[in-house]
């Protein structure tokens, strides 16, 4: 029974560092678009000119 219950709360832990890892990476994802379609603005914006 012991072994159970070290095994549910070994699954809880990792869960949570796991989902946490998934909304940072999320963040990063929607910063790293911006600077990517800033760069190409930038880009066309230099090109028409």
């Amino acid at each position: 029974m012991k072994t159970f219950i070290l095994i549910i709360m070994m699954l809880v832990f990792s869960g949570c560092a796991t989902w946490q890892g998934i909304k940072e990476d999320t963040k990063d994802g929607v910063n790293w678009t911006k600077e990517k379609v800033n760069n190409g603005a930038e880009w066309v914006k230099n090109k028409t000119e």
